[in-house]
């Protein structure tokens, strides 16, 4: 079992940058990949980005590719999404997610991650 906390959101204006961490608890995060999800008010939560557990294959949303970036940092049992060019269609509470994997698979849909973070919101103005 895993546990997430995630930091990092905020306020920003239209263009800036955020970057987003979650960290994991316990002595396995090699075996898991991970997941960056949103849910905006009133939406379903939706795919962001994902990094398989070893090998640092990624996965973007189309309407994120390009301006984000997820990597992890395995000494640190931490993964990050930097967020750039953000717009204000970005806001919503971004949740950090975590699944036992194989080698090389990239997750993408909700139902694949087993834990979950509480979220951290962010928000940005036009």
């Amino acid at each position: 079992q895993v546990q997430l906390e995630e930091s990092g959101g905020g306020l920003v204006q239209s263009g800036g940058s955020l970057r987003l961490s979650c960290a994991a608890s316990g002595r396995t995060f090699g075996t898991y990949a991970m997941g960056w999800f949103r849910q905006a008010p009133g939406k379903e939560r939706e795919f962001v980005a994902a990094i398989s557990r070893n090998d640092g294959n990624t996965e973007y949303s189309d309407s994120v590719k390009g301006r984000f970036t997820m990597s992890r940092d395995y000494a640190k049992n931490t993964v990050y999404l930097q967020m750039n060019s953000l717009k204000p269609e970005d806001t919503a509470l971004y949740y950090c997610a975590a699944q036992a994997a194989r080698r090389g698979v990239v997750p993408r849909g909700t139902y694949e991650y087993a834990y979950w973070g509480q979220g951290t919101q962010v928000t940005v103005s036009s």
